[in-house]
């Protein structure tokens, strides 16, 4: 054996006993003021406090943030020497190089005319490798298309962000040969906001989407089954803040269309009922109820549901309730 083999070895024989006798110092110590064995680090390790008591056994100054102070976001954008977190939404998970497309140095200024056509080249070569093959282009294409349909439908980043992994494991199942890429992307953002219980409606996600209705139905069930997606039915309740906010209708309107879904969903109503026109038709009765009359064109209207579906569902439960 070579001498520095051996050295290695002694250095490893070193650190071990070291870190026992460590461990064993930290097992025989105990609180000084209630005698407890319970000695536990906080969250960012600077202390050591008994887990009995309260009482900081041991106060470390390692700090262990940044250098640097900051009192706003703005201010801690700026210092932050690290770049945005990755993200499924972008098809490279935004790990790739950005050029503005501001023509301006780092001062603000504008740049020259060569330097501006230079940087044009730049541009539409970036965006040419940033894509290597067709499954990449597929991704970024239906990725663009989830993130417009949010948009328009006005839905938090995390559905956003479900969807695209929704997509990818779709892509990776190879479950899109045959489909379009729209139909496929709008199902995955569907299923999303079911997911995440922000429930949209079909007909909501078709008015924002490039595809018919029996498509995205269809796809949609499709990719739940292959994907063994485990949905839940939608409580019609979720759609009465919704519903009621768009109709300019009281909390008092609100609580009532609650309490006649939640009463009649016990008597066994709901059950192959579409929720959209169940809670419209408990918003319909509420409104009556509470004098804050709705026609029934309005709210069907809001719901996106036809009246005779209000009508019927609106009959069910008023002599469930016995009203």
């Amino acid at each position: 054996m070579d001498y520095p083999t051996r050295q290695r070895e002694r250095e490893r024989e070193s650190e071990a006993e070291t870190e026992e006798q460590t461990e064993g110092r930290e097992a025989e110590r105990v609180c000084d003021e209630c005698g407890s064995g319970k000695l536990v680090n906080t969250d960012d390790g600077r202390e050591l406090v008994c887990d009995e008591c309260g009482l900081i056994a041991e106060e470390t100054n390692i700090d262990r943030g940044p250098e640097w102070r900051a009192f706003n976001h703005s201010e801690r954008q700026q210092k932050s020497r690290v770049g945005a977190p990755t993200t499924q939404t972008m098809h490279d998970k935004g790990l790739t190089t950005q050029i503005d497309w501001k023509d301006k140095d780092a001062y603000g200024r504008s740049i020259s005319s060569e330097k501006r056509s230079q940087m044009h080249r730049l541009r539409k070569w970036q965006e040419r490798i940033r894509t290597k093959d067709a499954g990449e282009r597929n991704l970024q294409f239906a990725l663009s298309e989830i993130d417009r349909m949010a948009s328009a439908l006005g839905v938090p980043r995390s559905v956003r962000e479900v969807a695209s992994v929704i997509y990818r494991r779709a892509l990776n199942e190879d479950l899109i040969r045959g489909r379009s890429i729209e139909g496929v992307a709008t199902s995955c953002l569907y299923a999303a906001c079911r997911k995440e219980g922000i429930p949209r409606s079909l007909e909501e996600i078709t008015e924002v989407s490039r595809v018919e209705r029996k498509e995205i139905g269809r796809t949609y069930r499709y990719i739940s089954q292959e994907l063994g997606l485990e949905m839940e039915p939608v409580d019609p309740k979720k759609y009465v803040p919704r519903f009621c906010s768009e109709l300019e209708l009281s909390e008092e309107v609100e609580a009532k269309a609650n309490e006649i879904i939640q009463v009649t969903a016990e008597k066994g109503l709901l059950s192959g009922k579409s929720p959209t026109g169940y809670a419209a038709a408990a918003i319909y009765a509420a409104s009556l109820l509470c004098n804050e009359k709705k026609t029934q064109r309005e709210v069907a209207g809001v719901a996106q549901v036809t009246e005779v579906t209000i009508r019927n569902r609106y009959q069910e439960q008023i002599e469930a309730m016995g009203i």
